[in-house]
């Protein structure tokens, strides 16, 4: 198994969950989904990570009402499961403040758009792609940007741009903005693996002592 351990929050099918496992099979990958978190008991997602035997858990409102109590289970299981880092593919709900304090520059989202276009609250699924449309936008495409305490505004680390064409509809935009972030998020996380797990060069001797991870481990921010 790769040293470099990714959890993945999603709310319902979990696509992006699907591309980020069928990668990280692949030889010479330098990371392993190590726990999918969902908090929709029912989800897609959690039943691939189970039919695949990855370690899945349900944390919501319903096993936690109090949120303060939430964010504190769902950050002890991130440290349980020692994870390097978070992606939030299709996950519905925000991330609490002490696991954002506790994994500052760990936590990655992909959206829908060419970021900070079309982001924000309310602003997923089709809501997205009628608001590419109806802007006449000659481009769109998937983002993976850093998760902050607000929706959608953490720096952006990588794009995928796709032109808009004259016949498409919400549902074609849809198709082929999701084909390509089943190219994108596992290609972003692979690059952040390798650079976390990379040998340290001469030069890095010189620079100062990196941050901690929660479970101990150095943190590379993206």
């Amino acid at each position: 198994m790769a040293d470099f351990r990714v959890a993945v929050f999603a709310s319902h099918e979990g696509t992006n969950l699907r591309a980020l496992h069928r990668a990280s099979l692949e030889p010479g990958t330098a990371y392993s989904l190590t726990l999918v978190l969902s908090n929709n008991r029912d989800s897609a997602a959690l039943g691939y990570a189970r039919t695949h035997a990855i370690p899945a858990a349900h944390l919501s409102g319903m096993t936690h009402p109090d949120p303060v109590k939430l964010d504190a289970a769902i950050c002890a299981l991130l440290r349980e499961h020692q994870v390097d880092l978070i992606v939030t593919a299709g996950y519905m709900k925000k991330i609490g403040p002490l696991t954002l304090a506790s994994y500052a520059g760990q936590i990655i989202n992909v959206h829908p758009s060419l970021l900070p276009r079309h982001g924000g609250q309310g602003m997923y699924g089709r809501a997205v792609h009628e608001a590419v449309l109806a802007s006449l936008d000659p481009v769109t495409g998937p983002s993976v940007h850093l998760v902050t305490a607000e929706y959608d505004t953490g720096p952006v680390i990588a794009r995928h741009e796709l032109p808009v064409r004259p016949d498409d509809t919400v549902e074609s935009l849809a198709s082929r903005v999701l084909a390509a972030e089943h190219d994108l998020l596992p290609a972003v996380v692979q690059n952040l693996a390798a650079r976390a797990t990379s040998p340290p060069t001469p030069a890095d001797s010189l620079r100062a002592p990196s941050a901690t991870r929660p479970n101990g481990h150095p943190r590379t921010t993206p």
